[in-house]
């Protein structure tokens, strides 16, 4: 589930045993779902709570 956009930022809450095929879901949609003459890079990170994610 989507819950904030900040800026070039997207915070998802992923149930645990879902978490690698949904960060799979994610990077290929958001770098493939426009075609464009330059690529676009998508680094995912994952944590319990925003303090381990910064």
């Amino acid at each position: 589930r989507l819950l904030l956009q900040i800026h070039d930022e997207l915070i998802f809450e992923i149930y645990q045993p879902e978490l690698e095929k949904a960060k799979s879901i994610i990077k290929e949609i958001m770098e493939h779902s426009l075609e464009l003459s330059v690529p676009i890079k998508v680094n995912l990170k994952t944590g319990n709570n925003w303090a381990e994610l910064n």
